[in-house]
């Protein structure tokens, strides 16, 4: 795909972007720009949260993980569904029912101001580190595919993507991430499926013959029970992804 077919499809898709912020967030006010009104529906939320907690750096990074430690991150993906249930039938009821407006605010309520303010700067220190990676891992793709045959700079490349994102979040708050980050997810799932589809054409292998060469693959393994010692080990997978799970989605103001 050549460099202006790329630039192409990133600036139609940030129209569209820009298109769904404007619908979503013209109509809000404080309650809808912090918690989206309190009247999202459902599925969007849950769909717009999946993309959020997935993001373009899962789907650049994680593929890469199987040469060397095969399918054992679904050991930790089914600890996140444990993680999941745990937030959805004990914390979330428990947010609500207090009415919060920060999950942090628990904290107040619960143990004094100052464990508020250290789990919000907690927060507000992770969230800049982890946004920083996503941030570099995006712009390094942008610059391969994109800013690097045009002959531009990294730094144009880093500015101008924080700007589109910036202007596409401020107006609306919540009210228009959850729709923008619905938009995304879709974005995320579609481009998986059309990888697969493509890269599976190229090798002239058809759906069932890509089955076929995964399962003899020596990398397929999910389930790693022998080595206790092993970084792989079920157990420790499992029990690492409730956690992370309740930690990063359950006690974080971003997802929740």
């Amino acid at each position: 795909m050549s460099p202006i077919t790329v630039a192409i499809t990133i600036i139609a898709y940030f129209i569209l972007l820009f298109t769904v912020s404007w619908l979503a967030g013209r109509k809000t006010d404080n309650q809808g720009f912090f918690l989206g009104g309190r009247k999202q529906p459902w599925f969007l939320v849950a769909i717009a949260t999946m993309g959020s907690f997935l993001s373009g750096v899962t789907f650049v990074s994680v593929p890469g993980m199987v040469a060397d430690k095969s399918f054992s991150y679904l050991q930790m993906v089914m600890g996140f569904v444990v993680g999941q249930f745990i937030i959805a039938f004990v914390l979330v009821p428990l947010f609500y029912k207090m009415n919060l407006v920060s999950v942090y605010q628990y904290l107040e309520d619960r143990f004094g101001a100052r464990s508020h303010k250290t789990g919000a700067w907690f927060f507000f220190i992770s969230k800049m580190l982890g946004a920083s990676v996503r941030l570099f891992l995006v712009c390094l793709t942008l610059q391969l595919l994109v800013f690097e045959p045009f002959h531009l700079p990294f730094l144009l490349n880093v500015l101008v993507t924080v700007l589109l994102v910036w202007v596409y979040t401020y107006r609306g708050g919540v009210q228009s991430v959850i729709w923008t980050d619905v938009l995304k997810s879709l974005c995320l799932i579609l481009s998986v499926v059309l990888c697969i589809v493509f890269i599976s054409s190229e090798l002239k292998l058809g759906f069932k013959g890509m089955l076929q060469s995964i399962s003899n693959s020596s990398m397929s393994q999910v389930f790693f029970f022998d080595d206790v010692n092993d970084k792989r080990y079920f157990f420790k997978q499992f029990v690492a992804g409730i956690f992370t799970m309740i930690a990063t989605t359950g006690l974080d103001q971003d997802m929740m």
